[in-house]
């Protein structure tokens, strides 16, 4: 089997329609979402409905709970020009979105971690920055999870992978549609791609255990990052243009 991993539109139109073009060509069985679909700094309605039409497996991320459960004025900048461009339409399909699911036996679909939408699974945060997890930690995050063959996580917005000791693939395909950003929580740190390509990844089990491929898209990053521009959100249309984070706050 093949699947194509996808994970944090964030509202990027443009980039979601490229990767759709590139997984078209990869003979892939079926394409999972791993959550953090509209809130960014782009074309959030759209993005909603192109997503809604293609109706592909989809969990929800820490994004969608917070448009469907924070008070306006407690939103970030990305959840606010969500929270004013969709429709209760577009907010009943976010909230039959579940948390978890599984798209195939023996693989698991998450944003964050199985229990937490907000945990890095393949990170650490320490007062220095970010860095890898190590193994213990990755174990420990996952619990009783650990031993499903294959791991779907996003949120980070770095592609990464880990094989467990358990035996188990753990990936992360990066962001289709935000390739950089800062938060300050639990400590200042930023995530950064270092490229402006839209990114998924595919895993296959073709060789009896999983193995994957990280894909990396090209697209019309500059007509994404003036949009962007647009809907005052400057330091998102340096990230789409960059892959990198610069010295502006970066609300998400």
């Amino acid at each position: 089997m093949r699947i194509a991993a996808i994970s944090d539109v964030h509202g990027n139109l443009p980039a979601l329609e490229a990767v759709l073009a590139d997984i078209a060509t990869q003979g892939v069985d079926l394409v999972v979402n791993l959550g953090d679909l509209l809130s960014g700094a782009v074309l959030p309605r759209a993005t909603a409905d192109r997503l809604m039409e293609l109706d592909v497996l989809t969990v929800a991320g820490n994004h969608e709970r917070q448009l469907l459960t924070l008070p306006r004025e407690r939103m970030g900048a990305s959840d606010r020009l969500a929270h004013d461009t969709i429709d209760e339409r577009h907010r009943a399909w976010m909230a039959r979105l579940p948390l978890t699911l599984e798209p195939a036996d023996g693989v698991l679909a998450f944003h964050g971690s199985p229990t937490d939408d907000l945990v890095y699974l393949l990170e650490t945060v320490d007062p220095d920055g970010a860095r890898p997890a190590t193994e213990a930690e990755v174990l420990d995050r996952l619990g009783s999870s650990a031993g499903v063959p294959l791991l779907l996580c996003g949120h980070t917005h770095l592609q990464r992978a880990m094989r467990l000791s358990t035996g188990a693939l753990v990936l992360n395909p990066g962001s289709v549609g935000w390739p950089a950003y800062d938060d300050d929580a639990p400590h200042p740190h930023v995530m950064e791609a270092g490229t402006p390509h839209a990114r998924y990844a595919i895993a296959d089990d073709a060789g009896g255990s999983w193995a994957h491929e990280f894909r990396a898209v090209e697209y019309d990053w500059e007509a994404a990052a003036a949009i962007a521009e647009g809907n005052a959100r400057l330091d998102v249309a340096d990230a789409l243009r960059t892959g990198r984070v610069d010295d502006r706050p970066a609300p998400r």
